[in-house]
């Protein structure tokens, strides 16, 4: 299964590139967290924030499977530990691409690998359509939305 998102924002890859991989960026689009990563392909990731286990809460994690600044990151995704034990069953794929398409941005997620019983598909699913609105209003007016919470 997969779930496959385009967004064009009036920005650069550069502009778009921060706003999802900067702590910067991150705390902003992504439920106020940060990515912690070398990004060297293979190595470990895990996104960290305020959560069940405080201010350090693991949220997700996993690998890094392609690092290309400003046009490709992709990641194998899993469930942080407060959410349920680790299960490389559970293991899903997600990767950004950005491209140039006249004076705008073209963003597309793909989040793959996705078995059809996986127990966060409901969540991913409407997750990524928030991340990654959040990502495209921050980087067209420098303000992200309120989502109330």
């Amino acid at each position: 299964m997969e779930l496959k998102y385009e967004f064009y924002i009036d920005g650069t890859r550069e502009q778009v590139w921060d706003a999802f991989v900067s702590p910067e960026g991150t705390r902003k689009t992504f439920f106020n967290c940060v990515i912690r990563s070398t990004f060297e392909v293979g190595t470990p990731y895990a996104y960290v924030g305020p959560g069940a286990d405080g201010d350090e809460t693991v949220h997700v994690h996993g690998k890094i499977l392609q690092y290309e600044p400003h046009q490709v990151l992709s990641y194998t995704e899993n469930a942080g530990p407060s959410y349920r034990e680790y299960d490389a069953e559970l293991d899903t794929r997600v990767t950004f691409t950005l491209e140039t398409v006249g004076n705008c941005t073209k963003l597309t997620l793909v989040n793959d690998q996705i078995k059809p019983d996986h127990p966060s598909l409901q969540n991913a699913e409407s997750s990524w359509w928030m991340i990654l609105s959040n990502i495209k209003t921050l980087v067209e007016t420098g303000k992200t939305l309120d989502f109330g919470w």
